[in-house]
């Protein structure tokens, strides 16, 4: 009998009676339609978690008045507020169930949606404000660590990691996506001038190289995802069912706690998914005050026309390795990625202080390595988690592991707002060297106690 199928019936129509995704009965249907779906919205919440980081870069060209130090820390408050809310969403599977949590997390990023939107539009916001802003994107993150292991109840643990490969993968991408699309549609107004009403007037940017002053609606940034979060919540209420999971309360999922693979894992990710969202947040500042105009004058380096691609390559990587993790083990993965982020943060280190703008593409290279091992990573160890721990406490180590990961914006941008930024580059060197190790000892090597 399948955990579902052990519990008294939940009341509610989105209530499966009973699942057993290892059975001869497996809706795989129903699975897949559970997974476009919440992979659809968390690529929304991506886009909204690292809004901060595709709109920091430009605060003061639109009449803000923001130091480089304050800057970093409003990239660090999505991370802050992203992982303390993880530790949250990661309790709600069970309660919840994965259509009414899917449907409230989404709906809750037009809160952050609208509040930038307004913001951009005012210089004189005060930057306490923008603080509280950046930490409301975070709901964006939170919603991470109650989607990965409400979806991993819906497939065989044989599939799990090409699933949740896909959906994080996908997801991620909503971090390229936003620092991709932003630069092109604040150059006009959406929907045309007859709703200059709802939009707002727009802002006047002077460009750094020619000097021209230029027309952008940065609003746009926000408000463009807010009616495809609209379509997201109501695709979540009317398509997705829920599994009910043997937790009769919250305490319950405490025993994931008392096993060291919760902590080993942890170790994991943070090193994988820790450097892909903590660089990703800081990539585009980092390239500014790296290689950008205020040191090289009109020869610098705009960010915006290459920020976007750590997290690119960082998603592309995490779809690509789920199959992979599959097939070779999850173990080994992990292994080749934290080694692989060791060695490209070693090597970027060197890179951090540029006699001209010709030393960038090193820098890029040592930072899309960055990206690629740790895209690896990520997929490898969440097809490690579903095999080393049984389903009910996999959904929980999941939303763990991804709630402390998600710590990485803020603890990256917090050290280089008070540190040269190599500090940052050794220190996960060293963390990366430790879940090396880890990785093959306990899940690698001949004879490893939990090959996954």
């Amino acid at each position: 009998m399948s955990e579902a199928g052990a519990l008294p019936a939940r009341k509610g129509s989105e209530w499966l009676a009973d699942w057993d995704p290892e059975g001869p009965d497996w809706n795989k249907s129903l699975a897949w339609r559970t997974l476009w779906v919440t992979t659809f919205n968390l690529t929304l919440c991506f886009i909204v978690w690292f809004l901060v980081s595709a709109v920091a870069p430009v605060l003061n060209d639109l009449g803000f008045d923001i130091s480089k130090s304050q800057l970093y820390w409003l990239t660090s408050m999505p991370g802050l507020s992203g992982g303390l809310l993880r530790l949250v969403w990661m309790f709600l599977p069970p309660i919840l169930g994965t259509r009414r949590l899917v449907t409230y997390s989404t709906g809750l990023l037009l809160v952050p949606i609208i509040g930038w939107a307004l913001a951009v539009q005012n210089p004189e916001t005060p930057y306490w404000f923008l603080l509280f802003l950046s930490f409301l994107t975070g709901i964006g993150g939170g919603a991470f660590a109650g989607f990965m292991p409400s979806t991993s109840y819906f497939f065989p643990r044989a599939k799990a990691g090409t699933a949740l490969g896909v959906q994080a993968g996908v997801g991620n991408f909503g971090v390229s996506i936003v620092q991709l699309a932003t630069p092109w549609i604040v150059s006009f107004m959406l929907l045309g001038g007859a709703f200059s009403w709802a939009i707002g007037d727009p802002q006047t940017m002077t460009d750094a190289a020619t000097g021209e002053s230029v027309d952008v609606w940065y609003q746009n940034a926000a408000y463009a995802w807010s009616s495809l979060t609209v379509i997201g919540t109501i695709l979540a209420w009317l398509l997705l069912k829920s599994v009910p999971i043997r937790v009769s309360k919250v305490s319950d999922q405490f025993d994931i706690f008392s096993n060291k693979h919760t902590w080993i894992m942890t170790v994991l990710y943070v090193v994988n998914f820790g450097a892909f969202s903590g660089f990703a947040a800081i990539f585009a500042l980092l390239i500014d005050t790296t290689f950008g105009t205020d040191v090289f004058g009109d020869a610098g380096i705009n960010p915006a026309q290459y920020a976007f691609l750590g997290a690119l390559i960082g998603s592309a990587a995490r779809v690509a390795f789920g199959p992979v993790s599959d097939r070779l083990g999850g173990g080994k993965v992990s292994v080749f990625a934290c080694a692989g982020v060791a060695a490209s943060c070693a090597y970027t280190a060197f890179q951090l202080s540029p006699d001209s703008v010709d030393d960038f593409p090193k820098f890029l290279w040592g930072m899309l390595a960055i990206f690629f091992f740790s895209g690896a990573g990520n997929a490898s160890t969440f097809k490690q988690m579903p095999s080393i721990f049984e389903r009910r406490q996999s959904g929980g180590v999941i939303g763990f592991t991804a709630a402390i990961a998600a710590f990485g914006p803020f603890f990256f941008s917090v050290i280089v707002a008070s540190a040269p930024e190599a500090v940052l580059f050794w220190w996960w060197v060293v963390l990366s060297l430790v879940g090396t190790a880890l990785a093959w000892w306990y899940y690698a090597r001949k004879g490893a106690e939990k090959p996954s």
